[in-house]
């Protein structure tokens, strides 16, 4: 039920105006959601939705651009230069160790990106296990991740 109301949410943005919470949940309802304020205010959060000033010259919500995206990367660059210590792969994880106290930011920047192939990570004080799809993938990652650090 979730993912079909984030779509319907999605939709929603890209052909109408909506400027509150608010609206959306009326949106939401007139679709047949039984939506609270509390579900579509963790629906924006998840789908990371933005304000952006439209044509009206009013604030509504979007997607966030391309350059958000790139600046996910860019975070996630200088977060891995300045605090990874190594990196490995067993079958489908993969381990990051980083400095002390920087493993969630690690972790926070690897899901902030939706690599396709992550399943998921969990961060401890100095270590990140990010799980993938697949031993591939694994490799495919820690390559992506050695060549970032090299550059």
């Amino acid at each position: 039920m979730r993912h079909e109301r984030q779509a319907a949410i999605l939709k929603l943005i890209k052909e109408k105006d909506i400027e509150t919470q608010f609206e959306l949940s009326d949106e939401l309802r007139n679709l047949r959601f039984d939506v609270t304020q509390a579900t579509v205010s963790r629906d924006i959060k998840d789908l990371r939705l933005v304000k952006v000033q439209g044509a009206n010259g009013k604030y509504k919500y979007s997607q966030p651009t391309q350059s958000t995206d790139e600046n996910i990367y860019d975070k996630l660059d200088i977060i891995f230069k300045n605090s990874l210590v190594s990196i490995d792969y067993a079958l489908n994880n993969v381990v990051l160790k980083t400095l002390p106290g920087m493993a969630q930011a690690a972790a926070a920047a690897i899901d902030a990106t939706m690599w396709n192939d992550v399943l998921g990570t969990i961060a401890g004080d100095d270590t990140v296990l990010i799980v993938v799809k697949s031993e591939e993938a694994a490799r495919r990652f820690v390559y992506d991740i050695r060549n970032m650090l090299d550059k």
